[in-house]
């Protein structure tokens, strides 16, 4: 057979999904990936790139089509790559995310073991309470929206699906007011002009803050901008400029000005109350981060007079819903503005057997076990790159009964998986939680518990 080149036109069937979601095929033994192709379904599609690594393919012509296939109801949504999945079921899209994650932890982690539930999303659309457009400009107009996949090419898109109402009336009234006023978008030659909005709002308080991030320079017409902004968006408590004239992709500087109301919004999450200031870290989806730490609760079974460690504790959301069952609770985490979030969360909720330190999680547990500590359990939510080489043989050293492991990852999960396993800690039971409807990523959490306990 001749090699697969560019435009070539084949007929193939789809076997499966990457864990972006696209289609994968197989033509003599080479995967072809195919954005858009469902499994079961048979294609002409056109290669478009062909390389020694890798085959991507566009469709041509559905020929069979999968009872699971829907129309797409964003018109960005082929040019936009935000969301992936929208092509399909939203069934098909929990039986993708839970697929995805027991090939990960048995592939690379080399466990065997099933995904027990994944918790799906009652509401699949509006859902993310917080949003960050880039700015720019077609013609004559401003557009707010996000960059095509893989590449800087602005896509607009004011009426996303899967954004909240509040952060499209504000993007819509940041428009209007560049448009009526000249203002400039960012122009990487200056470092000048509008860059990107970030809107975030409270569905449960009800409060709603935007941040507009500029280069360098004075916001033109600051003052009639807010003024727009407070009618489209009356929720507003707080408006906030921030300047970032960093060239590269940083999306917030590190300089933060007041404009209108107050610093930082509330909300609730687990019948608790938090503060947040416009670079906190809180998850997107609150309905669905509820039933996350939920299941992190159930699985680290906490009774009271217990110790819990929570490395990675961002502004202690995990950390404070542990400490409500614990007898004492130790939050970690490196960003310094997070860990006095927390402690100020800590404060507002009357919660006082908890405590917070400033330090990455390998010093931090290091620093713990030196002075003793013996955590009964030690819950981990860490990054998407996953924890560092030598976390999980100190977490192991403190000898915790149980681990619970928070993922955004079900790669980095794995492999970490595979080194807690080699260290006595064994997988019992995983829950996949649909955290981002209709994009392609998926959350999981693990228990642990070690080999000698169990014995």
């Amino acid at each position: 057979m001749p090699e697969l080149e560019k435009n070539m036109i084949r007929t193939v069937t789809c076997e499966g999904y990457t864990s972006e979601g696209m289609g994968v095929c197989r033509i003599d033994g080479r995967a072809v990936f195919v954005r858009g192709l469902l499994l079961g379904e048979t294609a002409d599609i056109r290669i478009l790139k062909a390389t020694k690594t890798a085959v991507y393919a566009k469709v041509e012509k559905l020929t069979s089509a999968s009872k699971e296939r829907i129309l797409p109801d964003c018109p960005v949504y082929w040019q936009c790559g935000g969301c992936m999945l929208r092509h399909m079921s939203y069934s098909e899209e929990l039986r993708l995310k839970k697929k995805r994650v027991e090939d990960a932890v048995r592939r690379i982690g080399g466990i065997d073991l099933p995904v027990s539930e994944i918790l799906g999303a009652e509401k699949t659309e509006g859902y993310r309470n917080k949003t960050i457009y880039t700015v720019g400009r077609t013609g004559d107009s401003a557009v707010t929206g996000f960059y095509r996949e893989r590449s800087h090419d602005l896509v607009s898109a004011p009426d996303c699906a899967i954004e909240s109402d509040y952060s499209k009336r504000a993007a819509a009234a940041l428009r209007r007011s560049m448009d009526g006023y000249f203002i400039p978008e960012y122009e990487p030659e200056t470092g000048r002009g509008v860059r990107r909005l970030m809107c975030r709002f409270g569905f449960s308080s009800g409060e709603g803050q935007i941040v507009i991030v500029c280069g360098r320079g004075k916001l033109p017409h600051e003052k009639e901008i807010v003024e727009e902004l407070l009618k489209a968006c009356p929720e507003t408590v707080s408006i906030m400029k921030n300047v970032n004239p960093d060239p590269g992709d940083t999306v917030l500087g590190k300089d933060y000005e007041l404009i209108y109301g107050k610093e930082s919004i509330t909300d609730k999450l687990c019948s608790l109350s938090f503060e947040l200031a416009p670079d906190a870290f809180y998850q997107v989806n609150r309905e669905q981060a509820e039933r996350l730490y939920g299941k992190a609760l159930e699985y680290a079974d906490l009774k009271n007079g217990d110790t819990a460690l929570d490395l990675y504790c961002g502004t202690g959301t995990i950390t404070l819903c542990l400490a409500k069952s614990a007898g004492r609770v130790i939050g970690a985490e490196i960003v310094e503005s997070a860990v006095r979030n927390a402690r100020k969360n800590a404060e507002r909720n009357g919660i006082h057997n908890a405590e917070f330190i400033c330090a990455d999680a390998g010093k931090a547990a290091f620093e713990l076990a030196q002075k003793g500590l013996r955590p009964d359990v030690v819950v981990v939510d860490p990054p998407r790159k996953g924890l560092f080489p030598d976390v999980p043989g100190i977490i192991a050293e403190m000898e915790p009964k149980r681990i619970v492991y928070v993922s955004c990852d079900p790669a980095t999960l794995a492999r970490d998986l595979r080194i807690f396993d080699s260290l006595g800690y064994r997988a019992e039971k995983l829950t996949a939680v649909d955290m981002f409807p209709r994009t392609s990523h998926v959350e999981t959490v693990v228990l642990m518990s070690r080999e000698v306990e169990r014995q």
